[in-house]
């Protein structure tokens, strides 16, 4: 990893982020199988508890590739899961993606996390774009990114499905964070 180094655990106030493992699969089926948590997600509801195994199994694969750094969302001092934050490295730019238990929704975990992530990503001298997109009615998910430093830049329309709603692509917004723009915090 050119420019920072990649990290299997990164550390916050409240938060430990760290890599996936096979022991992560129950935690992960109880936020990956409720509705409530998935239905803005861009993959279906999962109704197997074997699915999330399979998604730990297939991180540590993406890892040692560089294609995907997935890390699990744990709250000090407990190790349990109570979501996943990834993000995807492709040359100048950098994407990421995040989920949490709604038993940890309104406590600031999901911006946390993500201002992590976010600070990783910027420390890496090939990137000068970190972005992420999330549906037209995700609210919360819209003040994460901006509490983050990341701008909205438009409406990507039509673009993600969203199949636990409807096979009919929605919109979708995008925020990004530029190395080298001054972005005044959200008010």
């Amino acid at each position: 990893m050119e420019g920072g180094q990649l990290p299997e655990i990164i550390t916050t106030h409240r938060l430990i982020l760290r890599r996936p493992t096979p022991a992560d699969t129950a935690a992960c089926y109880e936020y990956t199988s409720d509705p409530a948590v998935t239905r803005l997600m861009d993959w279906p509801t999962q109704t197997d508890p074997r699915e999330p195994m399979e998604f730990l199994e297939q991180c540590a694969a993406r890892w040692d590739s560089g294609d995907e750094y997935a890390w699990i969302i744990t709250v000090k001092p407990d190790d349990r899961a109570i979501g996943s934050i990834s993000v995807r490295v492709r040359g100048h730019a950098a994407d990421f993606g995040y989920i949490l238990n709604r038993n940890v929704w309104r406590r600031g975990y999901a911006t946390e996390a993500a201002r992590a992530v976010v600070t990783w990503t910027e420390s890496l001298s090939s990137v000068y774009r970190v972005w992420a997109t999330c549906d037209c009615e995700n609210f919360a998910s819209v003040r994460v990114l901006e509490k983050v430093g990341l701008s909205r830049e438009g409406t990507l329309r039509r673009a993600i499905v969203r199949p636990n709603l409807s096979p009919v692509p929605r919109d979708a917004l995008i925020f990004a964070k530029v190395r080298g723009d001054v972005v005044s915090p959200p008010t």
